[in-house]
């Protein structure tokens, strides 16, 4: 494994309650279970280094204690860091996980954090979040930057997709080499031309789409799941951990799944399995 994976989204912090059900407006819950972790973008990068990656992080971590809980997760994961502290604080997501173990988010503006530009090899993964284009700031640095990496460009839309400025869009897209999204996402995003797609498809697995329209569905794996926060970057994290490592899409895509199938069988957000684990649930 030559490439690193450098990511160029933001690490928050993950303020995590376990509910029986959402709220009616104006109305209130008790929660089960609450829990303060480093995610957003930790939950990709962890996934990542667990599968074996080396992994840089190019995004912004704040002063004061949520970005002292960045910097630690960080530093345990063995992730390393591009730049230095340089914000007020790192920004904070709310995740509300429902008895189905369903997630919904509700994240502070100040989570988008700053990307700065750093060195990108022709064989490192560049992985680009639709967080941080909703952010003017880092899709005009990511929009100059991206036309210079010699190095494949997979992005993830995010659920924020449809908040995104069209131009924005057009400014990023075609330095996209694999683009991986849920269905609501790949509907979103339906008409754009790139090499490959993955669209990921939950319990399914997920489906590898190729520019000429040749496509593989590459089967999930059956699991009970408890909580499917950080499902999406588990599989994310862990397919461009094995693109480093030499290996083809669809072999890539299976690991993925597998990885995604361990995570959601556990609370939390940064709940990807380590490397033997999935190999483990792969050949079982």
């Amino acid at each position: 494994m030559t490439g690193r994976l450098i990511h160029t989204g933001q690490v928050v912090v993950d303020l995590v309650l376990r509910i029986d059900q959402l709220p009616p407006r104006g109305g209130d819950v008790i929660a089960t279970h609450f829990q303060q972790t480093a995610g957003g973008g930790f939950n990709v990068m962890a996934a990542a280094r667990r599968a074996g990656a080396e992994v840089v992080y190019a995004g912004s971590h704040g002063h004061g204690p949520y970005g002292d809980v960045i910097r630690d997760a960080l530093a345990r994961e063995g992730i390393r860091v591009a730049h230095p502290v340089d914000e007020p604080d790192s920004g904070v997501a709310i995740a509300l996980v429902d008895s189905d173990g369903e997630r919904t988010f509700v994240t502070s503006p100040d989570a988008v954090g700053r990307f700065r530009v750093v060195d990108a090899g022709p064989d490192d993964v560049v992985y680009v979040t639709g967080y941080s284009l909703t952010d003017r700031h880092n899709a005009d640095a990511l929009s100059e930057w991206l036309p210079a990496v010699q190095g494949t460009v997979l992005l993830d839309p995010g659920p924020l997709v449809g908040d995104i400025a069209a131009e924005t869009w057009d400014g990023v897209l075609p330095y996209v080499d694999i683009l991986s999204s849920n269905a609501s996402e790949s509907k979103a995003l339906s008409g754009v031309d790139v090499a490959v797609r993955v669209l990921r498809e939950g319990a399914e697995g997920c489906r590898v789409v190729w520019r000429d329209g040749t496509s593989v569905h590459v089967p999930g794996i059956p699991v009970t799941a408890v909580d499917t926060n950080g499902a999406g970057d588990a599989h994310c994290g862990v397919f461009a951990a094995e693109l480093l490592r030499g290996n083809d899409l669809v072999t890539a895509a299976r690991r993925a799944n597998a990885a995604a199938a361990i995570a959601v069988t556990r609370f939390g957000p940064a709940t990807a399995p380590s490397r033997a684990e999935v190999d483990a649930l792969v050949t079982r």
